[in-house]
């Protein structure tokens, strides 16, 4: 058994790794019940997932170029994943789109009920969207137009 072929049953093992990593997340994505615990489905064990199918690629494939790419891949993944969970799990609570039953700690609720925020406990997206509590504006804003000109 040479190098190289140790480096490819690594890289193998790895991409098996990933996709079942992978495969977790998505069976997770279906089967969990709300929409918090699919957030974590679809951020955590997909980002690991990821990663581990890239180290693979990289154990099989020996170039510095390609470990770079990867590298620039692994980094990307790690900063924006968080942040697009984060933002799925804010969506999902100012929209009304979980339970306060499943909840331990409630830690954004007084962050919300300062900014003016409060829970509306009929949301449904065909209504509209989750509102503050007091509004600024007694009509809406009119939207910008961009510079284009009025119709006749």
């Amino acid at each position: 058994m040479t190098p190289d072929d140790g480096f490819e049953l690594i890289g193998a093992l790895l991409l098996v790794g990933g996709a079942f990593f992978c495969l977790g997340g998505a069976v997770g994505l279906v089967r969990f019940p709300d929409i918090l615990a699919r957030m974590h489905a679809a951020t955590k064990p997909q980002v690991f997932g990821l990663l581990l199918v890239v180290l693979g690629v990289g154990f099989s494939i020996h170039d510095v170029k390609v470990w770079l790419s990867l590298a620039l891949v692994m980094a990307m993944q790690v900063i924006t994943v968080p942040v697009a969970g984060h933002l799925i799990g804010r969506v999902a609570y100012r929209s009304g789109e979980w339970e306060p039953e499943d909840l331990v700690v409630d830690e954004l609720a007084e962050d919300l009920r300062d900014a003016g925020f409060t829970r509306n406990q009929e949301f449904r997206p065909e209504r509209g969207t989750d509102r503050p509590s007091s509004h600024r504006f007694e009509t809406p804003p009119e939207p910008f137009d961009y510079g284009r000109p009025e119709p006749d």
